[in-house]
């Protein structure tokens, strides 16, 4: 099969689905996905499209050879400790999070977007957070930051591991067992890298913006202050 050559023309193989899990398996499923869910590290991993594909895949018999529940259990356990790393990691780091200098991998607009969202949805944000790429990595640490109590943290946490672990898993499963599907897996996988880059790119694309603005509005103020 000719597709990892295929999607590695398309980016990076550490975004590409279909390369991790042919070169990793379940293992390297997990991995990530534990990563993405409370490690700052895991911040542009391919969470939501590496489950995805891990579904088409078991559908497919390919690479993936344990059976979907299997799958779809782990990776929802390997979620909901990937959330208690980060509760544990923002309660002991706190305040000082927030005055971490921006890197290439951190930014502090993830952080602020994070506790914005955070502070809008309260302890449901540790549930709908799962669906929403970067601020997910996040939400968990901003929980620990604000002393969220435990015991509801863990509730919400279990619930929203299970609904992404488990639906976007057997949605990738069940559109892998349509006819269309199966007969174009190529294409789709390839689909899959280049929506999983997607939200990097806009990143990327804000980042410069911002950064272009910031550098006109510095330059433009001596002359306004010269102009007077």
């Amino acid at each position: 099969m000719s597709t990892p050559q295929a999607t590695l023309a398309v980016g990076p193989s550490l975004i590409d689905p279909e390369w991790l899990i042919s070169t990793f398996g379940l293992i390297g499923i997990l991995a990530i996905v534990f990563a993405e869910s409370g490690l700052l590290i895991g911040l542009f991993l391919p969470g939501d499209s590496l489950l995805f594909t891990a579904g088409l895949l078991v559908a497919d018999g390919r690479y993936l050879h344990q059976p979907l529940w299997l799958v779809c259990l782990l990776a929802a356990v390997a979620a909901v400790i990937g959330d208690q790393a980060g509760y544990l990691f923002g309660k002991r780091v706190g305040p000082s999070l927030f005055r971490r200098p921006n890197s290439r991998l951190f930014k502090q607009e993830n952080v602020r977007r994070a506790d914005a969202f955070f502070a809008r949805y309260g302890a449901r944000s540790i549930v709908l957070a799962r669906f929403v790429p970067i601020v997910r990595t996040f939400t968990p640490v901003i929980a620990g930051v604000s002393r969220m109590h435990y015991r509801a943290f863990v509730t919400y946490s279990v619930l929203g591991g299970v609904l992404w672990g488990t639906g976007v898993t057997v949605l990738g499963y069940f559109l892998g067992q349509i006819s269309f599907v199966a007969s174009h897996i190529e294409l789709i996988l390839i689909a899959i890298v280049l929506i999983s880059v997607l939200p990097i790119g806009i990143q990327l694309l804000r980042s410069r913006h911002r950064s272009a603005t910031a550098s006109v509005d510095a330059t433009a103020a001596p002359d306004a202050s010269g102009a007077d």
